[in-house]
């Protein structure tokens, strides 16, 4: 009886180990990409948790009024990015230059 009750809460202890192994997995397929604000497409931004299509639609508006971003805390002057969002969304968030037409000077290509 003690033989069976072990096996039993050892297959217990395997299942719930597996369990969280495969959740660990599935929540690291599902990270989010670095976005360069000052590039990225609406599609990119709504990837980012917490922005849907009104708000990537905001900053992609915010960008082409005011030109890039010259760092990424301006999100917050995006309405519906508030302090407690842009938290979420810092680790995601990368800046660089809007858009880069030729090598600089000096460039080896």
């Amino acid at each position: 009886m003690h033989v069976r009750l072990a096996a039993a809460v050892a297959a217990l202890v395997i299942a719930l180990c597996a369990g969280t192994v495969n959740a660990s997995a599935q929540d690291a397929g599902a990270a989010v990409a670095t976005v360069n604000i000052n590039t990225a497409s609406a599609e990119q931004f709504e990837a980012l948790p917490g922005v849907g299509a009104k708000t990537a639609q905001r900053i992609l508006e915010h960008r082409q009024k005011n030109g890039p971003f010259k760092k990424v805390e301006e999100l917050m002057n995006i309405k519906g990015i508030g302090e407690k969002s842009f938290l979420k969304l810092k680790p995601y968030l990368t800046i660089g230059a809007a858009r880069a037409d030729k090598p600089a000077s000096g460039a080896q290509l």
